[in-house]
């Protein structure tokens, strides 16, 4: 799995969890930590970032992935369309938590979610509510 990572750093027993969570092992760190200048659009920003991991054509289509998000969410909204615009698909991300310890903060690996589901579950939800409102004998309701 290729870690896209545009945050903090990742420390051995967080790799180790996200081996444990996804059963693959993180072979290739691209990216680093993003900071973003709030003058200029992000759009740029975003694809000079992506720009820089040096992915071929075939690697965003091919290669599992899974992105450590900047901590500026309309950055990351950015980041995950120009991702999907290459990838063809939503990428696994990668969620962290706060987790204090001996009076330090850190943070450890909460969950992956994976946008793919996320999508496809919602799709199936709204093609549900939307058979539920078509009222009978409709054009979309009728049975072939």
């Amino acid at each position: 799995m290729i870690l896209l990572n545009f945050s903090h750093p990742l420390a051995p027993e967080q790799l180790q969890r996200i081996h444990a969570l996804t059963g693959e092992t993180v072979e290739d760190v691209r990216g680093e930590m993003a900071y973003f200048d709030p003058g200029r659009d992000f759009a740029s920003q975003v694809r000079n970032l992506v720009d820089q991991l040096g992915l071929s054509p075939e690697e965003w289509r091919t290669c599992s992935l899974l992105v450590n998000p900047p901590g500026f969410p309309h950055a990351t909204a950015v980041l995950l369309a120009e991702i999907q615009g290459r990838a063809g698909y939503l990428p696994r991300l990668l969620r962290l938590r706060a987790a204090p310890r001996r009076g330090l903060l850190q943070f450890e690996v909460a969950e992956i979610i994976i946008l793919e589901g996320v999508r496809r579950r919602a799709r199936i939800r709204q093609r549900r509510a939307t058979k539920e409102e078509e009222p009978p004998g409709s054009p979309a309701s009728a049975s072939p």
